[in-house]
């Protein structure tokens, strides 16, 4: 959480090409949030967190941006189709549904955490486990001289099992019954509670011979989930996830605009759509949910909603809600120059992994920079004469653009393949010129 909106910044433009202002105002909220957590409690309670509403069209960087800030925070991060949920009373899933997403989320980063820190408990655990299984022990009585003999041949056994020699042994483990968490959160809590304990009676209940033989290999990976259930705190490891979900925790609510109702098209709109704005209105303004780890606030819960709003306006949407959004950032349209950027510019672009994908049969992909200029050029058309689906384009053209040389890679084993913008003309330029092709085509 400590960096500062110049880092974050940066770190978002080696993936995400222009859309500057957006990427300010969202390294801005985060920075905001780890200046919150430096405060006195009393006042941290009054701060409540900016919420952010991206618009733009598809494909100029609304999701990866999300995407990308998953990777880069280390807070409970969830991102979410707004458009799957429904009001209560209809079937489908709750939008209480993602603070209890948000929460296991949570539990996982802190577990995470836990085991790194323990690491070394862990590993000596695992080892200690799998040398009983592979050296019996001496006999009772034992004399000094054996026991001196014994204690080297631990050693050496030890530094085998850590070296990875002895990964294709075959010992007998007793596995422990594990206890398997649901993790339903559709469920209301209370039925989860009962599903968990219907779950823990019916495994009390079989009796069957838990020992298995597996490779040491695999013993390690059983070993570890069983050292890590052991050995770490349960409880701890619940009470800090809620205390970062609550205080850090952060919410993506993809296609927002998707329950929008506008009014041109009243009479056609799914009935339920208000319904799951109206239950949003709390959630993201605050209030106490529950889940089966405890009782969670979101309060200080930061949402960053985005949509593209073709068919209908940001106002659109109800205006209780659309106060719980203050941020406003519009997302430009990408043009060609972009387009070319985003091939050429971004860490392991497309370029990049259609140059890694073919060189796994030994060819060597090189393009052209004239060509990538005439690609960038004809997919900016082809979202121009058919629907702008932005940066998605490229997929479409370049796969329509490499088609062939991927499917003949064999023959061109250990040789070099140039893509010119001759061959990137030839492929397109008919395609992109007639309307209807392009538009089941491209």
């Amino acid at each position: 959480m400590n960096l500062t909106p110049k880092e974050i910044v940066e770190y978002l433009d080696k993936y995400v090409i222009s859309q500057n202002n957006a990427k300010k105002t969202i390294a801005l909220a985060l920075r905001t949030r780890y200046r919150r957590m430096q405060l006195a409690p009393e006042i941290q309670d009054e701060i409540m967190p900016k919420n952010i509403l991206m618009i733009g069209s598809t494909g100029v960087g609304k999701t990866e941006i999300s995407r990308r800030l998953a990777k880069m925070m280390k807070v409970p991060f969830i991102k979410v189709e707004t458009s799957k949920y429904t009001e209560v009373g209809f079937v489908g899933r709750d939008v209480e549904s993602m603070i209890r997403d948000l929460v296991v989320a949570s539990i996982a980063i802190v577990k995470a955490e836990k085991e790194e820190q323990s690491k070394e408990k862990i590993e000596n655990y695992v080892l200690n486990k799998i040398v009983e299984k592979l050296l019996p022990p001496l006999p009772l009585g034992a004399s000094e001289s054996k026991k001196d003999d014994y204690q080297r041949l631990l050693s050496v056994m030890e530094e085998r099992v850590l070296s990875g020699e002895m990964d294709d042994k075959i010992i007998l483990l007793e596995i422990e019954k594990i206890h398997v968490e649901f993790n339903d959160t559709n469920l209301p809590p209370e039925m989860a509670k009962v599903q968990e304990s219907f779950s823990r009676v019916f495994s009390q209940m079989n009796k069957e011979d838990n020992k298995k033989e597996v490779t040491v290999k695999d013993a390690k990976t059983i070993l570890k989930n069983e050292a890590s259930s052991k050995l770490l705190d349960s409880t701890h490891i619940q009470s800090e996830a809620l205390r970062r979900a609550e205080s850090g925790g952060i919410i993506f609510l993809d296609e927002i605009d998707k329950i929008a109702i506008s009014e041109k098209s009243q009479g056609r709109n799914d009935p339920s759509k208000e319904g799951v704005q109206r239950d949003l209105l709390p959630i993201v303004e605050g209030s106490s949910v529950s889940t089966k780890y405890g009782t969670i606030n979101t309060d200080h819960i930061l949402f960053i909603a985005a949509g593209a709003f073709h068919l209908c306006k940001p106002s659109d949407l109800i205006p209780e809600l659309q106060g719980r959004f203050p941020l406003r950032v519009e997302l430009e349209s990408l043009t060609e120059d972009t387009l070319y950027k985003i091939l050429t510019q971004t860490k392991n672009s497309l370029l990049r992994q259609y140059e890694a994908l073919l060189g796994a049969e030994g060819m060597k992909l090189i393009f052209e920079d004239e060509a990538i200029r005439a690609i960038a050029k004809l997919a900016h058309r082809a979202n121009e004469v058919a629907e702008d689906i932005g940066a998605r384009r490229l997929h479409t053209v370049l796969e329509r653009v490499l088609e062939d040389v991927s499917f003949d890679a064999d023959e061109y084993k250990e040789k070099e393949f140039i893509v010119t913008a001759k061959l990137v003309h030839e492929k397109l330029d008919d395609v992109v010129e007639n309307d209807d092709l392009s538009r089941y085509i491209l």
